[in-house]
């Protein structure tokens, strides 16, 4: 067995694919020694790949760029040969807004209030999308409302303690918090954005560059458990493996609907590294001033369809640009 690869993820229903490669052995039947590392946090996994504490992670494509970028701790070479999923994240506010949001939206709840809402990160698909949202229903994401970062895992304690007004965060959070009483759901990210792309893998570039053959390994078993996490009779058995303490800790049964697309559960079957996403990331970021101005080239360069297309992947017929609202796409 070669020497192992360290992976790093969050506590989150999309690392389904990673979860399930490795409990499922899918990493030993394509020859690899894989090490799953759970993380309190988006800055741990920022700060442990630009330290070398890990080849790759499940990771937030903003935050890759911003790490790229050197904008997020120490400046780190990445690629993203991969995405891992789409969908599965969604905006929940606390149970007292419900009524005046379904009576006069967003706009007149942030009128008549300045909402104090959390994403999982800075720069994070969260972050951006709801961002585009509140701007197209007529709220200006800097000066309307507050938006704060916190660990998805501590979104709804601070719901719950009136820290915030509601959040943005992945599956199966907002499950956790409808189910307690504490929330409900305002809107499903992939109402905002049809099939968006969520998480990626992103790899150390030094890695990617020094050991092709064990990264075409990866990608392939990645891309084979995507499939088994993508097909419904398989579940339960992964909504199982999530549960266990060291990943979720979380009941079966609520991991199990956080996982169903139907449901507004992450899509396992997407998994082309699509440049012209990683351009969407880069010139919203653009669009509310958080990066400089070669963040679209940088971008760009970081995602890399050549590893996915050699590993055996093909590049779909089309790829979903698709939004709820196509008048505000600028």
């Amino acid at each position: 067995m070669s020497e192992k690869i360290r992976l790093g993820m969050l506590r989150l229903s999309d690392a389904a694919p990673v979860v399930a490669a490795g409990r499922q052995g899918i990493f030993r039947a394509h020859g690899l020694d894989v090490e799953i590392i759970v993380e309190p946090s988006w800055a741990n996994i920022a700060d442990k790949l630009g330290y070398g504490l890990l080849e790759g992670a499940v990771m937030l494509p903003p935050l890759a760029i911003a790490c790229a970028l050197g904008l997020r701790g120490r400046k780190t070479d990445l690629v993203v040969p991969m995405s891992l999923s789409a969908n599965g994240n969604a905006l929940t506010l606390a149970r007292k807004w419900q009524s005046e949001l379904a009576a006069g939206g967003i706009k007149a709840l942030a009128s008549a209030r300045k909402l104090r809402l959390a994403v999982v990160h800075a720069y994070s698909t969260h972050d951006l999308l709801l961002r585009y949202w509140l701007a197209a229903s007529g709220v200006d994401p800097d000066s309307s409302v507050e938006i704060k970062a916190l660990s998805p895992s501590e979104m709804v304690s601070s719901l719950a303690a009136g820290a915030i007004d509601g959040f943005c965060a992945g599956a199966p959070w907002s499950h956790v918090a409808t189910k307690a009483g504490l929330g409900f759901e305002a809107i499903k990210t992939g109402d905002i954005w049809r099939n968006h792309p969520e998480k990626c893998l992103a790899l150390r570039a030094d890695f990617a560059a020094g050991d092709p053959t064990r990264v075409r390994q990866l990608l392939t078993a990645l891309r084979e458990a995507g499939a088994y996490c993508a097909t419904p009779a398989n579940r339960p058995v992964l909504a199982a493996l999530l549960a266990r303490p060291e990943y979720l800790d979380l009941p079966q049964d609520l991991i199990e609907t956080s996982l169903d697309p139907a449901e507004g559960g992450p899509v396992f079957s997407a998994t082309y590294p699509s440049p012209d996403h990683a351009a969407w990331f880069a010139t919203q970021m653009l669009r509310w001033g958080k990066v400089p101005e070669n963040a679209l080239s940088v971008a760009q360069n970081l995602y890399r369809p050549d590893l996915y297309l050699a590993a055996g992947g093909r590049k779909p017929d089309e790829i979903e640009d698709i939004f709820c609202d196509t008048s505000a796409r600028n």
